[in-house]
């Protein structure tokens, strides 16, 4: 039987992220992905033109309404939209060893549109405690701590900081400095352990949707019974050849090949 993940997360009507990418993710990796939506977005590959976020009663009815009849393995969230929406979820979402939890902490997209309420930030603050692994990228992890991070001297810093700030474990992304020609260094600590993840820096032109299948593809690899470290570079060599097989479609920032392990 595949394991089940629950996404709670922002619709892409563009289907390059969001819902849409976790649960192609899911499937791709051999979960099976079951959804509680968080709010409708206007979106294709050349940016957000509206949000209309779902009512709380109704996140709250999706979310009781796959944990009262699927064996939920791990959960992932993404875009949470606003205050009353995290408070419903963490309300919602049952505190059992069995059930692990990825938070990914989408704030902004990467064309900048602004995806979570400012005024929900310190809803998500306190969300974050309770998560398993939280995965912001340098932008997020720079709102959180209320600092920049320049070097991997300061991102190694920023991950300890999150991990004092949350007690939960940081995979702080580092895509967003990454220099033409270069590696792309990711920072893991899980309160004992620090490692420097290298990838090679993919096209740009093709990344749209990383965080999020990034995300959902560490809930996979829980949900199958992996360790934390074990699932974050199952899913960061699946990215890599999402990424690389990418289908060129769009006039933005494209999708993703979620695909590509199936040969298509």
């Amino acid at each position: 039987m595949h394991p089940v993940v629950l996404t709670i997360a922002g619709s892409d009507s563009g289907g390059g992220a969001g819902i849409q990418a976790d649960l192609k993710t899911f499937q791709a990796l051999g979960c099976f992905g079951t959804s509680a939506i968080t709010a409708i977005t206007c979106q294709n590959t050349l940016g957000v033109s509206a949000v209309h976020g779902v009512p709380p009663e109704i996140v709250q009815g999706q979310i009781k309404a796959v944990l009262d009849d699927f064996p939920v393995r791990a959960i992932k969230t993404g875009m949470l939209f606003s205050a009353a929406l995290i408070d419903t979820i963490e309300a919602a979402i049952p505190l059992r060893d069995y059930i692990a939890l990825v938070v990914d902490p989408v704030m902004v997209a990467s064309t900048g549109a602004r995806l979570l309420a400012s005024d929900a930030e310190s809803a998500l603050k306190r969300f974050l405690k309770r998560a398993t692994l939280i995965t912001p990228n340098l932008p997020e992890a720079e709102v959180l701590l209320g600092r920049q991070i320049f070097t991997l001297s300061d991102m190694e810093q920023a991950a300890m900081d999150l991990f004092a700030q949350t007690q939960t474990a940081v995979l702080l992304k580092g895509g967003h400095r990454a220099e033409h020609g270069k590696m792309v260094l990711d920072v893991f600590f899980d309160g004992t352990h620090i490692e420097i993840l290298e990838a090679p820096l993919m096209d740009a032109r093709h990344t749209h949707g990383t965080g999020c299948t990034l995300s959902a593809g560490i809930a996979a690899g829980l949900a199958h019974g992996m360790g934390l470290l074990e699932s974050v570079k199952l899913s960061k060599e699946f990215l890599i050849g999402a990424i690389a097989n990418a289908p060129g479609l769009g006039g933005g920032t494209g999708p993703l090949n979620h695909l590509w392990k199936m040969g298509k």
